[in-house]
């Protein structure tokens, strides 16, 4: 039986993933020659900080030091150009039903690479904070994050479950012991199907109520 769910956020709660990609090719316009590779990199890294995801564009990419006060603009106009379209963003299939369902059955934790505050934000704005007993963003480590949340619920690995839409949370869920789930976008490539550690691939949340049934809450 599962006792705690981990979900991350964008591509698993809400369709937002797609609002990132677009922020990260209009936030490197300045650059033509490189912004291709750069939309590339962020969309092959999923998962991974914006913060950690500047510092390798710079530092492999444009091949250029990152002066503190570029970090910052480059942090303050990307959650400019993000935050209200994550909030308009649909849910994903099944999302809000699953939302109301299982939050009254079993403890659920967003882990993401978002920052915290603007997380948590989000979910205010959006009306999705009651769902969650606490959320994790960044500069919060994924894998530091689950070993929170199993210091404070007790829960065994084997009855925690992290559903995630990218390889680095298939990572953490791994180097933490637990079990993980990946969805999968009807639309996108396959990252799952055949990777260690991975115990079923869904389309969307429905799915993975239809999951659940089979090893209840």
């Amino acid at each position: 039986m599962i006792a705690t769910l981990i979900l991350d956020f964008d591509g698993v709660v809400l369709e937002s993933v797609e609002v990132k990609t677009r922020a990260f090719h209009e936030l490197f316009s300045f650059s033509p020659d490189h912004v291709d590779e750069i939309v590339d990199y962020h969309k092959n890294n999923t998962g991974v900080s914006r913060f950690d995801k500047f510092r390798y564009i710079y530092r492999e990419i444009l091949k250029e030091p990152l002066p503190d006060e570029q970090f910052v603009w480059l942090s303050e106009q990307y959650a400019d150009l993000v935050v209200d379209g994550v909030i308009a963003s649909p849910f994903v299939p099944g999302g809000e039903v699953f939302l109301e369902r299982y939050s009254t059955k079993v403890p659920l934790f967003v882990v993401s690479a978002s920052p915290q505050e603007e997380l948590v934000s989000i979910l205010r704005r959006r009306g999705l904070s009651s769902h969650f007993r606490k959320v994790y963003g960044a500069p919060t480590r994924k894998e530091q994050a689950i070993r929170e949340i199993m210091a404070e619920t007790g829960s065994a690995p084997a009855r925690t479950l992290f559903i995630g839409d990218a390889l680095n949370d298939l990572k953490a869920a791994m180097d933490s012991g637990i079990r993980f789930v990946g969805r999968q976008p009807p639309e996108d490539p396959d990252r799952f199907t055949g990777q260690k550690g991975v115990e079923s691939v869904i389309r969307d949340l429905s799915d993975l109520s239809r999951l659940l049934e089979r090893e209840p809450c």
